[in-house]
């Protein structure tokens, strides 16, 4: 069955990196190997009533992740109808493109530590499509937004789902994790962005001008901009307050705009209500690509259900046995596999006995986990969802972007063990 399972996800895994080739859409090779997977575990298992229990019970940590993709897609959407970024634009007044790709990325860098990279990547890549025109470029930004969201969120409690869990788990603190990896995610995120910057040195794009607007629409978009900047900042809060789980507070965030548009237009006509309403938004959201985020999260969730990751995981323990080379493993797996999985995973292998709070081997898996992903565009979540925002091609992604973000995993790598080594 472990075998099945195995050819199964890697055929689905490279039809969805061949979705052109094959003129396949990438969310239908997703479904599809999602629902394989599956019927391979129930139809070779002795006990379905399990199965179906697993499923049910691993369909509700996907569903969580859905759900807050489509809060976050549609808050971006509903800021974008009342033309919030045309106010950004304005304040972003250089024309060089490799000051641009700077700004963007810091931005990002420092955004999804408070928010979280899925978040922001989708905010950020959406602004691109704003200051952008050449489709050519936004790709390259895109890219390097994807880097910046994964790096950024490494090192917050908050800004990636991995560090979130090991936090939670009682595996690091807070204000030690940011102390110990600040600096390795940083450079993680420079050494792409300088080389980039480079190929686009000298190159210059058109002044951001605001399109002819009238005043109360500018008006509106900025008041939209804050509103829904500040409810997506509400977002890790209401989690560390409440305890509930990130998409609650995005679910609560999406009630309360929908309720500030209608109170904002409530004297505006029908069809200039239904221009920039909720339900509007919730149409304009790209379907296919959350479909095809749950397609490729069921294909991980029955490899990790089967026992398989967690075999790999002790695989790597007994290959390697140390800390840091299993720590490198499982970032490069993270790009492959889902990181959430991989790092459940080890937080069962090792107790805490063997690993205390803060030890390095959690802060370095934090590190790897959660920058890995940026190796493949479906690595992490802010990638798929820059990948729905921007079309963004596989193999494109794969020979453009891949081996950037490989140099700056190893960057991080090397200035984490420095760090270890002479500072802390």
């Amino acid at each position: 069955m472990g075998i099945a399972l195995v050819i199964v996800f890697v055929l689905g895994y490279l039809a969805i990196a061949f979705e052109h080739p094959l003129n396949v859409n990438k969310a239908a090779s997703a479904l599809i190997t999602g629902t394989l997977c599956w019927t391979i575990y129930i139809l070779s298992s002795h006990n379905p009533d399990h199965v179906n229990e697993e499923l049910l019970s691993n369909l509700g940590e996907i569903a969580s992740i859905l759900f807050f993709l489509l809060g976050a897609m549609t808050i971006v959407e509903i800021i974008d109808g009342y033309n919030g970024f045309e106010f950004i634009k304005t304040k972003l007044r250089t024309r060089s493109k490799s000051l641009l790709l700077v700004f963007i990325a810091i931005i990002t860098f420092f955004l999804s530590a408070l928010l979280d990279n899925l978040t922001t990547s989708i905010v950020m890549t959406s602004l691109c499509v704003k200051l952008l025109k050449e489709k050519n470029d936004r790709l390259w930004f895109a890219g390097i937004i994807i880097i910046s969201a994964n790096a950024g969120g490494a090192w917050s409690p908050l800004g990636d789902v991995t560090t979130t869990m090991l936090w939670i788990g009682g595996q690091i603190t807070a204000l030690n994790i940011i102390i110990k990896l600040i600096l390795p995610s940083l450079i993680c995120c420079l050494v792409p962005v300088l080389i980039v910057s480079f190929k686009f040195r000298g190159q210059k794009i058109d002044p951001p001008v605001v399109n002819g607007l009238p005043e109360e629409d500018l008006k509106q978009g900025k008041i939209m901009m804050i509103v829904g900047v500040l409810l997506l900042l509400f977002v890790p809060f209401f989690k560390i307050f409440t305890g509930l789980p990130p998409f609650m507070g995005m679910i609560m965030a999406l009630g309360v705009i929908w309720i500030f548009t209608s109170v904002l237009h409530f004297r505006l006509g029908f069809e200039s209500k239904k221009r920039v309403s909720v339900a509007s938004a919730l149409q304009q959201i790209d379907s296919p690509s959350i479909l095809f985020f749950l397609g490729i999260l069921l294909a991980v969730a029955a490899l990790q259900a089967n026992g398989l990751l967690h075999d790999l995981a002790t695989v790597l323990s007994s290959t390697f046995k140390n800390d840091y080379l299993i720590g490198i493993s499982l970032g490069i797996l993270s790009a492959i596999i889902d990181n959430v999985p991989l790092v459940a995973a080890a937080q069962g292998m090792y107790p805490l006995t063997q690993y205390p709070t803060d030890h390095n081997f959690w802060e370095f898996l934090a590190f790897t986990a959660g920058t890995g992903g940026s190796m493949i565009i479906i690595g992490s979540a802010a990638g798929v969802a820059v990948m729905g925002i921007e079309k963004i091609d596989f193999l494109w992604y794969m020979t453009r972007i891949g081996w950037l973000a490989i140099l700056g995993f190893a960057a991080g790598i090397v200035v984490f063990i420095l760090q270890a080594m002479f500072l802390f």
